[in-house]
């Protein structure tokens, strides 16, 4: 029986898969004693995808492992077939094995079980400083690695972690329960797609801002006037600015306000930023912030990919600053301005609405930071520091 793909109803097969001629060609080239490289420069493939195809269909109906076409074929044609029943579905022991690192109860030394909280399943992820459910909680990654060190012998102890997520999100393939997806460690109730993920640079931010064009010379801290600044968030979508220098770890606190309006009306997707962070905002709090300072202490300022940055060009204009920009989910490039913000939630704990504070206050926070000792000054303070680079900057000057 000639092999289903050259069958009048079969589809024209994809460049993606090893057609039947290419596999006629494999067979004729291992005649001949040529090797997976040869072969695979010969087809125009990968080496990987030839070493692949000979492992996987070589078998032959009398044992064998000689590669033939046809064979090679009937095998790739039968592993095609969909659908496919799931390897939770056919192998209870490989089932139990991962709902138990998955979703097992976690015990004590001794053994006895903890139960953790209550959490009822309502098919939706988990809400904000909400209990979440205790279990063993391994990642799939995890179960599919460990199979490999606890079933070294046994072959049909394996599977993917693509699988287990398979097995969880998608629906037809659901060996295990969905509310499982609750002792994953984001507990989502639905799968992010990875493209999703990629896609999450801000348009404003463009390659030549980013900060591995930052200047070599930022890093050692060996010259003065490069800032780090982010947001503390609080309640009611409050917030506060921080604003450090590098060498001398100086702190800025900036006094972001709710506009008028703020949660007095329906809010407006499209509307002005009435939370008092929004881009404009931002950019007249950090303008000002800078007024005061003499240029060589207003070199570059780095902050991470938010939205209240959104109007860098115009920030970089006014006050003169370069902005440059981290990479997405990298906070530790910003290290100094994080250590920073840190010490500030001794003062402005997470959970607290950080918009009932004045800005005199905010300044009597930002003076008890830079009065503090710091080890990496010798034991000196960032107020006694930072004076000192004002005073030599006006000796520069004169």
């Amino acid at each position: 029986m000639p092999p289903s793909n050259l069958a009048r109803s079969a589809p024209e097969p994809t460049g993606r898969y090893v057609s039947f001629s290419e596999r006629e060609e494999i067979a004729l080239a291992r005649a001949r004693g040529e090797g997976v490289r040869a072969i695979a420069r010969g087809l125009g493939r990968a080496p990987s995808t030839i070493s692949r195809e000979l492992r996987r269909n070589s078998a032959t109906r009398g044992g064998g492992l000689e590669y033939r076409a046809h064979t090679a074929q009937w095998h790739a044609d039968r592993a095609a077939r969909r659908p496919k029943p799931a390897k939770l579905v056919t192998n209870p022991a490989l089932l139990k094995y991962v709902q138990d690192r998955l979703a097992g109860n976690i015990a004590t030394p001794s053994g006895r079980t903890i139960a953790g909280p209550q959490i009822q399943w309502k098919g939706r992820r988990h809400g904000r400083r909400q209990p979440r459910r205790w279990s063993r909680a391994w990642s799939p990654e995890q179960i599919a690695n460990r199979l490999l060190t606890d079933f070294p012998e046994d072959t049909s102890m394996r599977i993917s972690h693509e699988a287990i997520y398979q097995a969880l999100y998608v629906q037809g393939r659901g060996a295990l329960r969905r509310e499982l997806t609750a002792c994953l460690r984001t507990g989502r109730a639905l799968r992010v797609p990875r493209e999703r993920v990629r896609g999450r640079g801000k348009s404003f931010v463009t390659p030549e801002i980013l900060i591995s064009e930052r200047p070599a010379c930022v890093e050692d801290r060996a010259v003065p006037g490069h800032w780090e600044g982010d947001l503390i968030l609080g309640l009611a979508s409050s917030a506060i600015g921080t604003l450090v220098e590098r060498t001398t770890r100086f702190v800025l606190l900036l006094h972001l306000p709710p506009q008028p309006g703020h949660r007095q009306q329906p809010r407006d997707k499209h509307g002005p930023a009435l939370a008092g962070h929004g881009a404009e905002a931002v950019r007249d709090a950090i303008t000002g912030a800078m007024a005061s300072l003499p240029k060589q202490l207003r070199q570059s300022l780095t902050w991470d990919q938010g939205s209240e940055m959104s109007q860098h060009a115009q920030l970089s204009i006014e006050t003169g600053l370069k902005i440059f920009f981290c990479d997405p989910r990298s906070p530790w490039q910003r290290g100094t301005n994080e250590n920073t913000n840190g010490l500030l939630r001794q003062y402005f704990p997470k959970g607290t609405d950080l918009g009932a504070y004045r800005a005199s206050e905010l300044d009597a926070v930002a003076l008890a930071l830079n009065t503090r000792p710091r080890k990496t000054l010798g034991w000196g303070t960032p107020a006694e520091a930072f004076d000192e680079l004002l005073r030599s900057v006006e000796v520069t000057a004169c």
